[in-house]
């Protein structure tokens, strides 16, 4: 299975992610923001890191880039794409997901080993946990509160789609503790901690994020 991994300029977690499929038992196939075709891959990764034009607002500008727009519809159309961090705020700025990322409600950039609670373990990404499995991954971000109105709060979880909970600490002031969400499909998921820094033994505080990349081999293989 071909798992594409976008960079951004300024990226910098896109061959962790590359490798985190690697080791999940998929091909990792390295995809330029530019490019004009998605060659053939089965999903997408949307890494972390610091897109350009973060001074505007992260995602904004990072949404236009010519691979978003084969994304997009192949996304709408039921391709899994997973967004994490950086990546999760271009898929809210592309409007395929709600809701948007802002400052982190204390001003500060946090690093730390954050606890989580599956919250939606039927989606594209979360099939290999259990549902309300607590897991713990690396989480390091300076915009990583995510905001969205009451009516979108209360869709939301009314149809299930809160993937991740924070437990312990609500590191960013996120509302309601989400740390990250779903389309209604379930193939397209944003999370905010950082599933591919704990996927090897020796590196992350646990192999707790392997998870989200097995199941979206094992989602496509049962397609």
């Amino acid at each position: 299975m071909r798992v594409g991994v976008v960079t951004f300029p300024g990226s910098l977690d896109d061959h962790d992610a590359q490798r985190a499929v690697r080791l999940a038992g998929g091909e990792p196939v390295a995809l330029w923001h530019a490019d004009a075709d998605l060659h053939g891959v089965d999903a997408v990764v949307l890494p972390g890191g610091f897109s350009y034009g973060d001074y505007l607002r992260c995602g904004a500008i990072a949404r236009f880039a010519p691979v978003m727009d084969l994304l997009v519809p192949a996304a709408e159309g039921g391709l899994p794409v997973l967004g994490i961090c950086n990546g999760f705020q271009v898929l809210c700025e592309s409007h395929l997901l709600p809701g948007a990322l802002v400052r982190n409600d204390h001003q500060q950039f946090v690093c730390r080993d954050q606890r989580l609670r599956i919250e939606r373990a039927d989606t594209a990404w979360t099939r290999d946990y259990g549902q309300g499995q607590e897991i713990v991954v690396a989480l390091k971000n300076g915009e990583g509160g995510y905001v969205a109105d009451e009516a979108t709060l209360d869709e939301l979880e009314g149809e299930g789609r809160v993937v991740a909970r924070y437990l312990e600490v609500n590191p960013n002031g996120s509302f309601r503790d989400i740390a990250g969400v779903s389309n209604a499909r379930g193939n397209v998921v944003g999370l905010m901690p950082h599933p591919e820094h704990a996927v090897e033994p020796g590196f992350g505080p646990s192999l707790d994020g392997l998870g989200f990349f097995t199941s979206v081999l094992h989602q496509v293989v049962n397609a």
